[in-house]
Order: C-alpha cells, then structure tokens, then sequence
C-alpha cells in the first residue's frame, strides 16, 4: 500500500508482492527491481528485517547458465508448437487466450504456479526458505513462477529466487548431474502420479485446445505434422535458449527416441481435460469440421471414391445418431459417455457403407465389379459405373507407393539432433570434440562422393492421396455412379445387396481389455482388410482402431435385430 509508482509499463498502480520482496504489477505482470521494507515478528518482537532482492537470476558457476525449472522448458515446447500451428493457419488466438489459460490451469492445479508452497516431501525440506519474506495474501499471487505468458521472450520467465536456491543445494546434493534446478526431483516423484507432464502430454495440450477452438485439424493429423517436422517435437530441446544449460536427467525428459502414438496423446488429453476441471467444450454442430459429415466427405476424396456414397454415409450418422450435439461434444470427466475419436469415427462410417453396398466377402464386390466392367462397355451416354476391382488396383498402386516412401523416410531418420548431447560435466569435453570430428569427417566424405543436399520439406497437407479429375486414364472415381449397385425402393434408394455380416456379435467390455473386439487379419476377407488399411494409413493408426469403431456402428445400427437373435438364442438353450 505504501508503493504508489505507477508502472513503467501499463501506468497502474497495482502491486503485489513476490517471495523475493519484489513489487509486481498485477495489471501487466512487470516485476520491478524495487523492494520493500517488511516487519516479521516471527523472530525477534518488534524488529524489522530488510529483504534485499537478488536481482537477475543466480548464474550457474559451471557454463555461466541461469536456473531454469523444467516446466519452464515445457513452455517453451508448447510456445514453439502452438507458434508451427499458427503458421499453419490456426487461429491466433490460440496461444494467449486459450492455450496460455490452460497452461497456468495445469501449474496452479499441479501445484508448480500460482498457489502457495509446493507441496511433498522433496519440498518440506525446502521449508527453511519459506521465512524469508512477509509475503503479500493475494491467493493468485504466484509462488514458483510469477505470472508466465507464453508470449514472453524465451528463457525468460522469472522465477522465485528464494525457493531456487534452496531447490539448487537439494539438487547440487544429489548425485546425478541435472542442467535444470529440479531435474532430479523430478524424476523422483512417485510414478502413480498420472499427470506428470512428458513431451506427449505437449501433443495433449496442443489437440485440447484444437478442440477447444473447433480447428480443422484432427488428431491424426496433428501427429502426422509431427512426424513430418512441421509441429516441433523430436528434438525440440535444441532451440532452448544458450542459457537454458540441458544435460544429464533433463535429456531423460526432453529427448525423444519415438514417434508419438495416436492413444496415448488422445487419452492424456481426456484425462487433462478432467484433471483441469473444464467445462462442457463449444458444441460439435453440423457446421463444424469434425463433424462426421464433414470428415467423410473429405476421406471418400482422400480414398477416391464416388461422391455418392457421402448420401450413404449421411444415412448412416443419422439413423445411429453419432452426428448428434450431445455424442460429439467432449464433457470432461463425464464417464458415462464415450470417447469420440472424430477422425477414425468418420473412417468406420465409409468401411460400414462399404460393407453395405458391397459385402467386402471376398466374392460379391468382385461380382459387381464384373457388372460393371461390361456395362461401362456399352454405357456411352451416362458417367461410369463404379467398379470396385479397377479402384482396388489404381489406390493399392499408389497406396503401395507412399508407403515405400514413408518407411525409407523413417529408416533414414536422424534420431540424433545437431546440437550435442552429454549425461555429465565430465565427458562435456569428449562429447563436444567427438562431435566435431563427425561433422569434419561428414563434410569431408560429403565433398568426395558429391553426395545431394537434402531437399527443403514440402509444405504441410491436408491430404497425403489427391487425385484429379483432369487425368485421362480414368484414376479419379469421384463422378463415377453407383447405379449399378443400386436399386430404387418404396421411392429410396437401397442397396440390391441384402445381406450383412457383422465384425462380431458381442462385444467385449472396453474398460477391462482396452477393446471392444479384437482384430486378427486372417479371420477377416482381404478386401476389409485392405479398406482398413487404407484408412489406417490415411489416419496413422493401427487398424484394430477402426475395427472397433466399425464393431461400434454396426451394433448401433443392427441392435433390434442383434436383441432378437441373442433372445432367440437363450430362450433355445434353455
């Protein structure tokens, strides 16, 4: 109350206080090298003790860095991936409104930020720090790190210098190297903690607030643009600023040797959501990109198949009402609704249609593809007829392609960043040196062999298999007619095919075998079998994902007729 400057930033006048009896501006966040007298009556009655600032952060005696806290390297992966999305065309809104609130949701409930003293054992022997200060009462006053901003500059980020010196002698105690204050730490917190924040659960804080926004980027897509380099994620450690030091135990945390997996990412993301105690997210309406409509509209381009199977795929939303407000939209913590996984849910609604109009049995499609064929010999004034022998070869053929060049691309691979790495201060020297040696020799070998430089990566998107109606060889199936397979009924159109068969009959309980059937190629015809692996190449998951959400639809749409049977078959055992 006595601090009545105005701010040299924004002009309030509205101070807090920090744990190092720093004025802070509670408007802008500014932190001012000034300081306050304070009475403390904890030691010696009606004495006054002098809290004198530390200033800029405590330089490290080895490599001249500064304490840094490993969620402040989090930070700054997610303020790298969410700058790669907003390149993308995402929203820039994205990262100070909704990303950032996350962010501090996470600290402020795990305990890092905004609130009082971490709790847990490693910190109560901290507690000789905690008497340092008269602190100010303002519950949102930050304790650990004061008031980050993902759109502060790298590095940064001021942090409680009391409670870091106090973290660096716990740390300089141990007998493992960290670059960071906490490193060790932790790693040394309990394992049952679920939401320890991991490089993935960066994926699940960006995917979170992609739905939070309804973007047009799914999930699949997402991890696709990480993998081909566009979202920083493998070694992303290495745009850390110089005096951010990372070695030892940090390079456990931030260093990534695996390409991140669909399920993973996606339930980490269900359990954020909950953990951070988030409200019902906007609503998923038919206008909204991960509608499925929308998604299968644009998978049957990706797939090249005929338009007119998006009617079908309609029907089929609509009858089961997977494209209802209520089934979309993501509740957290509401456990008594499934999770919906958009883009593999719009890819089992195109493979039931399928089934439908075609059987996929290995016999059928073939049989209707040979009606086809001699049709479209005679057919001179009509579009084509969809024949679903031509299509299989055209996409297997160029399926068979990109697949090739996706597992030469992963073989060569370089796991290892440009930026060397070292486990202690010891062999810091010999890395380094060893370091220089493969570059010297990799220029020189390069020069000898007249070896290419790698070419520039393409531009992200959003399709992996395009196909143009301009061709002339008849690739593109998109205006190709479905009449062939179709007949007219009671003023609708039905499938001539009447019959079904189903993935299975029962399914299995979810929560306790993680699926709800289980997949095994050799059980199933080639021709499903090769449709889920068109779309599990499309969404970069395994194919059992969309097995079960196929199992899922088909139980849904099938379910009077499923009860009948079920009945009829315990009413015979009896």
């Amino acid at each position: 109350r006595d601090f009545n400057e105005r701010c040299a930033q924004c002009s309030e006048v509205n101070w807090g206080l920090t744990d190092g009896g720093r004025f802070y501006c509670r408007s802008c966040h500014n932190v001012t090298e000034r300081t306050r007298e304070v009475v403390n009556t904890d030691f010696i009655t009606n004495s006054r003790v002098q809290t004198i600032s530390k200033g800029s952060r405590k330089q490290e005696k080895n490599g001249g860095g500064s304490e840094w806290y490993i969620c402040e390297g989090f930070q700054l992966v997610l303020k790298k991936q969410v700058e790669a999305l907003e390149a993308l065309g995402v929203s820039s809104q994205m990262k100070d409104e909704i990303l950032c609130n996350f962010w501090r949701c996470y600290l402020q409930k795990s305990k890092q930020a905004y609130c009082k003293r971490p709790a847990g054992k490693a910190v109560k022997a901290l507690s000789v720090c905690e008497s340092s200060t008269d602190v100010d009462s303002d519950p949102e006053r930050p304790s650990l790190l004061h008031l980050l901003s993902l759109s502060e500059s790298e590095g940064d980020l001021q942090t409680d210098c009391s409670f870091a010196s106090s973290v660096s002698k716990v740390s300089e105690s141990t007998s493992v190297y960290s670059g960071s204050v906490d490193g060790s730490l932790y790693l040394m917190k309990s394992q049952k903690e679920k939401l320890r924040m991991t490089m993935p659960m960066t994926l699940s804080f960006c995917y979170m607030t992609l739905l939070w926004m309804r973007e047009p980027i799914t999930l699949s897509e997402l991890l696709r643009y990480v993998v081909e380099g566009h979202i920083p994620y493998l070694n992303v450690f290495q745009h850390f600023p110089e005096k951010m030091k990372l070695c030892g135990l940090d390079l456990k945390i931030f260093c990534v040797e695996s390409w991140p997996v669909y399920e993973e990412v996606f339930n980490k993301m269900h359990e954020l959501a909950a953990f951070l105690d988030l409200p019902r997210f906007p609503d998923i309406t038919e206008s909204c990109f991960l509608h499925p409509d929308m998604l299968c509209m644009k998978y049957l381009m990706e797939a090249n198949l005929p338009d007119e199977l998006h009617n079908w795929t309609c029907r089929v939303v609509k009858k089961i009402g997977i494209g209802e407000v209520d089934f979309l939209t993501l509740v957290p913590g509401n456990k008594s609704t499934r999770k919906v996984k958009y883009d593999v849910l719009a890819a089992a609604v195109i493979v039931v249609v399928l089934k439908l109009l075609f059987l996929l049995d290995d016999h059928y499609e073939w049989l209707l593809s040979e009606h086809a064929e001699e049709r479209n010999k005679n057919n001179t004034e009509d579009g084509p007829y969809f024949e679903f022998k031509k299509w299989y070869e055209v996409v297997k053929h160029s399926l068979d392609v990109q697949q090739k060049k996706l597992d030469e691309e992963r073989a060569k691979y370089l796991w290892r960043c440009e930026k060397p790495l070292f486990y202690s201060v010891k062999n810091k020297a010999k890395v380094l040196k060893r370091r220089q040696m493969v570059v010297n020799l990799q220029n020189q070998f390069g020069k000898l062999s007249g070896s290419v430089q790698r070419a520039e990566k393409p531009n992200p998107s959003s399709f992996q298999l395009s196909w143009s109606e301009k061709n002339t060889d008849g690739s593109c199936f998109h205006r190709h007619s479905l009449k062939g397979i179709l007949q007219e009924k009671r003023g609708l159109l039905t499938a001539m095919n009447p019959d079904y068969w189903l993935c299975t009959v029962k399914l299995c309980n979810e929560k306790l075998c993680g699926h709800l059937a289980h997949y095994k190629e050799v059980e199933f015809p080639q021709s499903y079998h090769f449709v889920l692996g068109l779309f599990s190449f499309l969404l970069r998951v395994q194919p059992s994902y969309i097995h079960d959400e196929v199992c899922m639809i088909e139980h849904k749409l099938f379910n009077k007729k499923l009860y009948k049977k079920l009945k009829y078959n315990t009413v015979l055992r009896k």
